[in-house]
């Protein structure tokens, strides 16, 4: 099946043509370096990351660029505030930032470029808009004229007219048009600056990722990601920048993830709802985050709220179960396991269907939530497999495991998820759990081996009583292969 891609610019899916045959080309926007990730953060770098993940599994040689802005008013305004330099603060929260991306499992890009390592690019690439009429000095800034460049608006369907009239009055009087935007900055005193032929400065925003991605991935790319809220005006300056600069279009496919919300409103630090992801990953495992941000469709906006987290963390506790199921299974084997008993059986052929499903759903606009549904149906197969089927030999359950263990890897290894041994799994899980409820996991422990005592002596009412207590604290019990596990409802 041929990959498709809802193109922001053009409105509708798309069959994808890589400009190489088996190579992809994908740019996407990172983090301004000058406080710690949250929620936003994480969906966007979630959302990429499977879409780089899902093109390397599909065979394609795949260079991914995500930027670092180093230079920044916010990044200048921090460093004065706490009196340091604004590469202390860069330094700081890309290290930061790199942590909450591994504790994510986010593959690193192949190349994670920073802003003030490309003053030359940047300074050539407005040179260029310069000579050809595009872009205008005056005073030691220099701006983007909008009116000389008549594609403006493509990306975001919005009209020159219509902005023109929804304008606020500009208090920039260098400006020769409201809309014209800023390529290069004069500095001001006491902030870090950069030579230019304009004098001391430095650049804007949006030439940043014009200058970088056409270093890294040349005049015409295959792939610009970033969030919704990109589109404009960012990607949209992007866009007039480079195809004003080199006369072709910078970009075949654009490709933007949907807003976060909190508990149904629009994230803001005005409202207090900014949720850091090194908080959200004290209290849940960082694969329920990574599950959750991958539940809906990458266009469709997800409500976070602490709800949503746990039904989440119920989703992925169930898949976790059908793989403990199946490592217990294979464990206890020690054996290969009979093959034609388990295709006559059918198990591995609707195993098969299921990873086809799964391929096709990514492969149709990286359709996340429905191949979740593919990997759920997956478990509710294992633990069927597992747990009902009775009659089943020991062998042919064990290959219809073999052949689960080997989808799932799959599975995982696209999504970034199932990373973790189940065993260690569920003890990170209950430790976050119990921590959060104010549960003593020693107590617990110890109450499950005076229980297991009890059994072994037959001592039925014991054993039940000390159910009864756990069952009061919200624990479950289940007894298999001579173990107890438990685990928080």
């Amino acid at each position: 099946m041929s990959q498709k891609i809802f193109n922001t610019k053009t409105r509708k899916k798309e069959v994808f043509q890589p400009i190489e045959e088996g190579a992809v080309g994908m740019y996407v926007c990172g983090i301004t370096a000058y406080d710690v990730c949250h929620v936003g953060h994480a969906r966007a770098a979630v959302v990429f990351d499977v879409i780089f993940r899902h093109f390397r599994a599909r065979g394609y040689r795949v260079t991914y660029v995500k930027n670092f802005t180093d230079i920044d008013d916010k990044i200048i305004d921090r460093a004065n505030r706490e009196g340091v330099t604004i590469t202390d603060i860069t330094d700081r929260y890309i290290r930061l930032h790199d942590e909450d991306m591994a504790a994510l499992n986010v593959l690193a890009p192949t190349i994670t470029p920073k802003a003030t390592e490309h003053m030359a690019d940047m300074i050539t690439l407005i040179r260029t808009l310069e000579e050809k009429g595009i872009a205008y000095a005056v005073d030691g800034d220099v701006f983007f004229a909008v009116g000389n460049y008549p594609a403006y608006g493509g990306l975001s369907g919005r009209n020159l007219d219509e902005m023109m009239a929804g304008a606020r009055v500009d208090v920039n009087d260098k400006k020769r048009n409201p809309l014209d935007f800023v390529l290069w900055k004069k500095s001001k005193e006491g902030e870090p600056s950069w030579e230019s032929p304009w004098g001391a400065g430095r650049p804007g925003w949006h030439i940043e990722c014009s200058a970088m991605s056409r270093r890294y991935l040349g005049d015409t790319f295959d792939i610009h990601g970033g969030g919704e809220d990109l589109v404009f005006p960012h990607h949209e300056n992007e866009i007039a920048q480079s195809q004003a600069a080199t006369g072709k279009p910078p970009v075949h496919y654009w490709i933007h993830n949907g807003f976060v919300k909190i508990n149904a409103e629009k994230m803001s630090k005005s409202l207090g709802n900014i949720f850091p992801i090194r908080e959200i990953i004290r209290q849940y495992h960082p694969e329920v985050l990574r599950l959750f941000m991958i539940q809906s469709h990458y266009r469709s906006p997800v409500d976070y709220s602490d709800t949503a987290l746990r039904e989440t963390r119920t989703a992925l506790i169930r898949c976790y179960t059908a793989l403990r199921q199946m490592k217990d299974l294979r464990a206890q084997s020690g054996g290969a396991g009979d093959a034609a008993g388990a295709a006559a059986g059918g198990y591995a052929k609707r195993l098969n269907d299921l990873a086809e499903k799964f391929d096709a759903a990514l492969d149709d606009d990286f359709n996340t939530a429905q191949a979740l549904g593919f990997v759920f149906e997956a478990a509710r197969l294992i633990n069927t497999v597992t747990t009902a089927e009775k009659k089943m030999p020991a062998a042919a359950k064990l290959a219809v495991c073999n052949a689960a263990a080997a989808r799932f890897a799959h599975f995982g290894a696209v999504l970034g998820v199932f990373q973790s041994d189940p065993d260690e799994f569920f003890r990170a899980d209950r430790s976050l759990e119990a921590a959060k409820r104010g549960l003593d996991i020693p107590q617990i422990e110890s109450l499950i081996r005076d229980r297991d005592k009890a059994r072994a002596e037959k001592d039925w009412s014991r054993a039940d009583d000390i159910r009864r207590e756990l069952a009061a604290m919200n624990i479950l019990l289940k007894d298999a292969a001579g173990e107890t596990f438990w685990s928080i409802e």
